[in-house]
C-alpha cells in the first residue's frame, strides 16, 4: 500500500483512513521515498524538499500547501496529479492585502519608525475610503480582497484574463490604471503574468497611487517598480518580492514610499487548521479513488 508522506504538524487526525502517514518534518533521509503515493511539501521549505520527488517512483498526487503552484511545475512529473491549496491562504492573505494598503495610506509604517525617537508626527494622511481600487485577479484571493474592501465604502474593479459579470477583461487594463488610486496584484506567476507590472504599467498608473503585491514578487519588474517610487510618483506595499528573499542590501529596503512585509500573507494562525482540513480530505479522496479537489494539473 502507498504512503502519504506529510510536514509533522499536518499529520491527518482520522486515525481510521486507511493509508500509513509518514510523518515528515524538513528533509529526513530515514523516509523510504520509494512508497510514497500522495506527497505534501512543507509549506515554503527549502527547494530540496521539492527535489525529492524525482526520488518517488510510485509518485500519484502532490498536495501544495500554497495557492501559487509556479515553482513546483519543474518538479512534478507530468503523469503526477498536482493540487493546490484552494481555500487555506484567502482569507489571511486578503486581509493582509487591506491592511498593507491601509498602513501605506495611513502612514503607520512611518509612525512606527518615529516612535524610538519619540517624534509626535500630527499630519493628513489618504483614507481608504472613496478610493478607486482595481484587483488583477478574481480568483479566490481576489474576490476575498474585495469582500474586505466593501465595508471601507471603495469602488472596486476586478480585472482578470477574460471578460464576465462582475469582472473586467485585463485587455481594458490601459484605460482603467489613469483613474485608480490603489492597484492590488493577486493573480499566479504565469507566462501571461510575469513582470505584467513593467514600465509601461507604472507609467500609466496616476501620480500618488499606491501598488500592493500579493500574489508573486515576478509579477512586477522590480527596476521599473524602485524608478517609479523613487521618483515620488506611487508608492508601493509588497508582500512578494522578486527576488525573493529580498538580499539585505536591497534599495528598496531603505526607498521612501515602500512598505514590505515577509511573505506572511497566508502564514497566520488560521493556516494549521484549514491546511490539516484540507490534507485530511485530499488523502481521503485519493485512498478511496475519488476525484481530488483543487487540481492544476492532472
Amino acid at each position: 500500500m502507498l504512503s502519504a508522506l506529510v510536514p509533522v504538524d499536518l499529520q491527518p487526525s482520522h486515525r481510521d483512513v486507511p493509508v500509513e502517514i509518514v510523518d515528515f518534518d524538513g528533509v529526513d533521509a530515514g523516509v523510504d521515498l520509494s512508497n510514497v503515493g500522495f506527497y505534501v511539501p512543507p509549506y515554503l521549505g527549502p527547494s530540496l524538499t521539492l527535489e525529492l520527488i524525482k526520488e518517488m517512483p510510485n509518485l500519484e498526487v502532490v498536495q501544495l500547501l500554497t495557492v501559487g503552484f509556479d515553482a513546483a511545475l519543474a518538479h512534478v512529473p507530468e503523469h503526477v496529479t498536482l493540487c493546490n491549496a484552494v481555500g487555506v491562504h484567502e482569507s489571511g492573505t486578503a486581509e493582509l492585502a487591506v491592511a498593507l494598503a491601509l498602513a501605506s495610506l495611513r502612514g503607520i509604517d512611518d509612525y512606527a519608525r518615529a516612535m524610538p525617537q519619540g517624534a509626535w508626527i500630527h499630519d493628513r494622511r489618504a483614507s481608504l475610503v472613496d478610493r478607486s481600487v482595481i484587483i488583477i485577479g478574481a480568483g479566490g484571493v481576489g474576490r476575498a480582497i474585495a469582500d474586505r474592501l466593501t465595508p471601507f465604502e471603495v469602488d472596486v474593479t476586478l480585472v482578470a484574463r477574460s471578460q464576465r459579470p462582475g469582472v473586467v477583461s485585463i485587455s481594458e487594463l490601459p484605460h482603467l490604471l489613469p483613474d485608480a488610486d490603489i492597484v492590488i496584484l493577486a493573480v499566479p506567476l504565469n507566462t501571461e503574468t510575469e513582470k505584467l507590472v513593467d514600465d509601461d504599467f507604472l507609467t500609466r498608473m496616476r501620480d500618488g497611487a499606491l501598488l500592493v503585491n500579493v500574489a508573486r514578487g515576478g509579477v512586477v519588474d522590480t527596476d521599473a517598480l524602485v524608478r517609479h517610487v523613487k521618483q515620488g510618483r506611487i508608492r508601493a506595499a509588497l508582500d512578494v518580492t522578486d527576488p525573493e528573499p529580498l538580499p539585505s542590501d536591497h534599495e528598496l529596503w531603505i526607498t521612501p514610499g515602500v512598505l514590505i512585509s515577509p511573505h506572511v500573507g497566508g502564514d497566520t494562525s488560521a493556516f494549521v487548521p484549514r491546511a490539516k482540513r484540507l490534507v485530511d480530505s485530499q488523502i481521503n479522496l485519493w485512498r478511496r479513488g475519488d476525484p481530488l479537489a483543487h487540481i492544476v494539473r492532472r
